[in-house]
C-alpha cells in the first residue's frame, strides 16, 4: 500500500513540473521539489522520481531534479545518478553522462558498471 502512495505522491509531483512553463526554470522546479518534500526526501522515493522523470519526462526536468538533490544536499547513490545518465545517453549527451561520471567520483559515488556502460 505504501509503494502504490508513494507512486501516486511521484506521479502528482511529476504531472505538476511537467506543468511548469517551458524551457524549465530552475527556481520554479526546486520550489515544486520544496513544496512537495519539505522534510526532505526518502532515498527510495527519491530513486523513484529520478527514474519516471528519466522515462516520462525527458533529459531537462531529470537534471534539474539531481541537481535539486545536490543543492539540498540530499543523499545521492547509484541508481539517482544512473538515471540521469541513462538519459543523457539515450538523449545523444554523452558528454554531460561523462561529466555526471565525473561528479559520482568528486561525491564520492560508487560507480558500478551498469552506470559505466550507460555512459558510453
Amino acid at each position: 500500500a505504501r509503494s502504490v502512495q508513494q507512486d501516486g505522491k511521484i506521479q502528482t509531483i511529476l504531472d505538476m513540473l511537467f506543468c511548469l512553463e517551458v524551457p524549465l526554470q530552475t527556481d520554479s522546479v526546486f520550489a515544486s521539489l520544496d513544496n512537495a518534500f519539505p522534510e526532505g526526501i526518502d532515498p527510495r522515493v527519491s530513486t523513484r522520481l529520478l527514474s519516471c522523470s528519466a522515462r516520462t519526462q525527458g533529459l531537462d526536468l531529470t537534471l534539474l531534479v539531481l541537481s535539486w538533490h545536490e543543492t539540498r544536499r540530499l543523499a545521492l547513490n547509484c541508481y539517482h545518478y544512473g538515471a540521469a545518465i541513462d538519459v543523457c545517453a539515450k538523449s545523444g549527451m554523452w558528454v554531460k553522462a561523462l561529466h555526471l561520471l565525473d561528479l559520482m567520483s568528486q561525491n564520492t559515488v560508487e560507480i558500478d558498471i551498469v552506470t559505466c556502460n550507460a555512459a558510453i
